[in-house]
């Protein structure tokens, strides 16, 4: 395909993401079942094209004064792969599977420079309705932090520290372009490529399949490592998902300990088995909520980490497409979500033990005023600093731009390079 072709298919990709409220990633996979022709490569721009429209949504249809999928795909491909208005005017007319020539308004949208007369959501790339909350988590770098989640994020991995070492892994990972992350003793990171450009795909890595990595981004590693899950331990993954965080706590605690994997949804458990097995885990019991029940384990746990459900506001890079699908109702059922897990984990937490909140959220209501709200409520519990926890984990590396009154920290993709991450630390007192 040329680029007209794949111009026309994003165009058609996001209308069908607009008008029929699909995932971006259902409506992308079902037009390449549906165009068998399409090669990998044009699958890949075109899916380039649509996911960088829909991160840069806010700004570009400012820019043309159009929403429409089609101003929003032609506005990505020349100001934000930097194509210039007669080349995509030639791309236009030269292919028969092109999107019809620029009209007017279209070409008046292209001159215009900078982002004067722009509204701040919009220089941000953050809808409208949640700004307010933006402006009180980050002040006046509200616009920068909005214009980094609207990037594309590296893929980032985490060694597998039972089966490798990250020098191992660096060396067998070096024809990709991987380096050592910056923050994670244990991470690598691949940076994101531009416009149509292909990432590696390091799944099909030897050392993937071998269990000597698994992809998970660098703030999530770092909650799982501030969590300092010892080995011996007894530790709960409350909120489990997929096993990421499960088994990088079970890397931490050297196959020692127990650690129980559980998630009320069991779907998104089921892919951990696969995993564990990959990984050369052995220190994990996976309780499956269709078929068990965690009642043995109250008041037994030195450590509970909760990775709670949120509304996704700190992975936005990743989904760009949630971006705009959330809503304030899905945002309140967020919170009531957060609070129920905190009520039924905070049950399994022993006398000296200790709960690990993590949202991967950037937003104060399902942070920090989630955090408040648990301590409120539950006075057995105190406040512990996340931050002093980070000094003493990371000596020597800049400590995070954003901490709250407690020390709960706040990683972002402008302050610290990674997906936005909370992490709030508690511990039960002893009776």
């Amino acid at each position: 395909m040329k680029d007209g072709g794949r111009l026309a298919a994003a165009i058609e990709v996001l209308t069908e993401v607009d008008t029929r409220h699909r995932p971006v990633q259902v409506a992308l996979k079902e037009w390449g079942s549906s165009h068998r022709f399409a090669g990998s490569g044009d699958r890949t721009a075109i899916g380039n094209l649509v996911f960088d429209a829909l991160r840069n949504r806010a700004s570009l249809a400012a820019r043309m004064a159009s929403d429409t999928p089609r101003a929003i795909v032609l506005a990505t491909y020349v100001h934000t792969w930097g194509n210039s208005v007669d080349a995509l005017t030639e791309v236009l007319s030269s292919d028969r599977h092109a999107p019809e020539s620029l009209t007017e308004e279209e070409i008046e949208g292209f001159s215009r420079v900078g982002d004067a007369g722009f509204r701040d959501f919009e220089k941000a790339d953050v809808p409208e309705w949640l700004w307010p909350e933006f402006e009180a988590v980050f002040g006046d770098q509200a616009i920068a932090e909005g214009q980094q989640l609207a990037t594309r994020a590296p893929v980032d991995l985490r060694t597998n520290t039972l089966k490798a070492d990250r020098d191992k892994v660096l060396k067998r990972l070096a024809h990709t372009g991987a380096v050592p992350a910056e923050l994670s003793p244990v991470g690598i990171r691949l940076v994101a490529k531009p416009g149509q450009a292909r990432m590696p795909h390091i799944q099909a890595e030897e050392g993937y399949r071998k269990g000597w990595f698994e992809l998970q981004d660098e703030a999530s590693q770092l909650a799982a490592y501030m969590a300092q899950a010892q080995p011996g331990e007894q530790v709960l993954d409350y909120c489990a998902g997929g096993g990421g965080k499960t088994l990088a706590l079970a890397a931490t605690m050297q196959n020692k300990g127990q650690l129980y994997a559980f998630d009320a949804d069991r779907l998104r458990l089921a892919p951990i088995h696969e995993r564990l097995q990959r990984a050369n885990v052995r220190n994990i019991q996976v309780r499956d909520p269709a078929s068990t029940t965690l009642d043995d384990l109250k008041d037994q746990m030195d450590l509970v980490f909760i990775d709670a459900p949120c509304t996704g506001t700190g992975v936005w890079r990743r989904r760009p497409d949630s971006k705009w699908r959330l809503s304030e109702k899905a945002l309140a059922d967020r919170i009531e979500d957060q609070r129920h897990v905190l009520e039924q984990a905070s049950r399994y937490v022993k006398p000296g033990g200790r709960i690990v909140y993590v949202t991967c959220s950037i937003l104060p209501s399902e942070n920090q005023h989630q955090a408040s709200w648990f301590l409120e409520n539950h006075p057995d519990f105190q406040s512990v600093s996340a931050l002093e926890q980070w000094k003493k984990m990371l000596p020597g590396q800049n400590t995070p731009s954003y901490v709250s009154d407690r020390g709960d920290i706040l990683l972002t993709p402008n302050s610290t390079s990674t997906d936005g991450f909370f992490v709030a630390l508690f511990e039960r007192k002893q009776t």
